[in-house]
């Protein structure tokens, strides 16, 4: 009996595949306000998180309660940040979509009002507010989508901290490892054609090649179910 693939093994859930979420600082969501208050706070402290590529502050509020929040670029130890709907257009302030001038780029954008912040949190990328509607405001993502949100829905003003971090090359597979263990990541990756006949559906044969169409069946067995899956068309077109 041949050794299970790697699609069935992460299936399975063991350690090799798993999140250490252990690690990580907290769930990082915007600071609660009420529809009409504003709350400041002090940046005491920036810190590493191993969950994300971007580092993260904790911030003293004036109830002197401490949180972890996503910060954008040029915010430093001992700045002072707001939040709510009178807080000024400046790097690190959150507001409701609405309050923010057209052409403004901005970060960790709720996707629904009240969720906290679910777009454009990854190290040094950042959106652009585009235009207010009646009832909708439109933001580009990085991507270069679109999206039309409500314009109570909030984000922080600024880039993403920690920009430039895809121009360092990783140099040696040892860093690669160690950066893809944080995040559930198994390497290196073996080619599925570089296997045993015993240990891959692509395995084995006098040189490196598939050795059997690569499209299958939505409904191939796990074992086999590499390749294109139930693909529609392949090929160049």
């Amino acid at each position: 009996m041949g050794k299970r693939i790697i699609s069935q093994n992460r299936g399975k859930g063991t350690p090799t595949y798993r999140a250490p979420s252990h690690k990580y600082k907290a769930k990082l969501r915007h600071i609660a306000t009420d529809s009409e208050d504003t709350i400041y706070a002090e940046v005491i402290e920036i810190v590493h998180d191993p969950a994300r590529s971007a580092p993260i502050g904790r911030v003293r509020l004036d109830s002197q309660e401490e949180r972890l929040i996503l910060i954008p670029e040029g915010v430093a130890v001992g700045q002072k940040i707001a939040c709510g709907i009178s807080a000024p257009i400046e790097g690190g302030n959150t507001l409701p979509l609405r309050e923010i001038p057209e052409g403004v780029l901005i970060c960790n954008i709720e996707n629904k009002p009240g969720d906290g912040g679910q777009l454009t949190r990854s190290s040094g990328v950042y959106s652009v507010l585009v235009a207010h509607d009646a009832k909708k405001t439109v933001v580009q993502l990085p991507s270069g989508q679109m999206k039309w949100l409500s314009p109570r829905c909030r984000a922080t003003i600024g880039v993403v901290a920690g920009a430039g971090r895809t121009d360092k090359p990783y140099v040696k597979a040892g860093k690669k490892y160690h950066k893809l263990k944080t995040r559930a990541a198994k390497y290196p990756r073996v080619r599925g054609v570089a296997m045993n006949a015993v240990d891959h559906p692509f395995g084995g044969g006098g040189w490196q090649h598939p050795g059997k169409p690569k499209t299958v069946s939505r409904n191939a067995p796990p074992g086999r179910k590499v390749g294109s899956i139930a693909a529609r068309r392949t090929g160049k077109r």
